[in-house]
């Protein structure tokens, strides 16, 4: 679904009110998969990438198939209700039933920056790498008990996050990016796109839309053209996430009786030839 706000600007609003039952009776299944071609392609070349083999997502797959109609079920999820509901044989679902998904872990290194950035101690600027807080030293055991200072310190050396002169530690980038193809980057990979498809999902499956979701696309431009672009929404994005963690922070040290509530904002900026 799509508006035009003055040519040539092509804004996509990602948001369908339909309901779910909706959009059942309007779209057929095969229609459906096809365009899930867009979303099932570049899962596909990472989990091959991965070294992933196919019977294990499957299998992987299966269960998520599972627990998604339990949770949706009305009435009493027996086994052949969710049978009918997934297309899964019963002694499938029988085997399957008490799957409970794992949460993608934390990346302690990004809390760690994120903290370096906005405690009244720290603020971003330099500090020596060992000694009562304000420390790296002080500051790694604040996030994480069990991974020796040193350790953090390696690994954010290595992805350029954090230099070091001589005895003191300075703050290179305001977060934290992990090493291709390293466990944090896959959990950063996990809970950034896990978190996105949950806001689509609901959005879709919502009378009402209630998760902001926006795109802008073009095609036909130079190469310098969608650099220049790119190098402002980098700029932009990051100003607007910053301020965001520190608004965060503040409130965050603010008591309250209210039920806890998490959130996550983001963004991307994907270009291809159009060739």
């Amino acid at each position: 679904m799509s508006w035009s706000w003055g040519a040539p600007i092509n804004v996509y609003f990602a948001h369908i009110s339909n309901s779910l039952a909706t959009v059942k009776k309007n779209v057929h299944i095969a229609h459906m998969l096809d365009l899930l071609d867009a979303l099932l392609a570049p899962f596909a070349r990472l989990m091959v990438a991965l070294g992933v083999p196919f019977p294990d997502l499957a299998e992987r797959l299966k269960a998520h198939y599972v627990e998604a109609a339990r949770k949706t079920c009305d009435g009493k999820p027996t086994d052949s209700r969710l049978s009918v509901m997934t297309g899964l044989q019963r002694r499938d679902v029988a085997r399957l039933r008490d799957f409970h998904p794992n949460e993608p872990r934390l990346t302690h290194l990004s809390r760690l920056i994120s903290l370096w950035q906005t405690e009244a101690d720290y603020k971003g600027a330099p500090i020596p790498k060992g000694g009562p807080a304000p420390s790296f030293e002080a500051l790694a055991w604040e996030v994480r008990r069990d991974v020796h200072p040193r350790t953090m310190l390696d690994t954010l050396i290595a992805a350029g996050t954090v230099s070091v002169d001589g005895e003191s530690v300075n703050l290179i980038e305001t977060s934290y990016q992990p090493l291709a193809g390293s466990e944090d980057q896959m959990a950063y990979l996990a809970r950034n796109m896990g978190d996105h498809l949950q806001a689509a999902t609901t959005n879709i499956t919502s009378d009402v839309p209630p998760y902001f979701e926006r795109a802008v696309h073009y095609a036909a431009l130079s190469p310098e053209q969608v650099a220049t672009l790119e190098q402002q929404y980098r700029d932009g994005q990051m100003a607007l996430l910053e301020q965001i963690n520190q608004q965060a922070s503040q409130m965050k040290a603010v008591p309250s009786d209210a039920p806890p509530v998490r959130f996550r904002a983001g963004g991307y900026f994907y270009f291809e030839d159009a060739t």
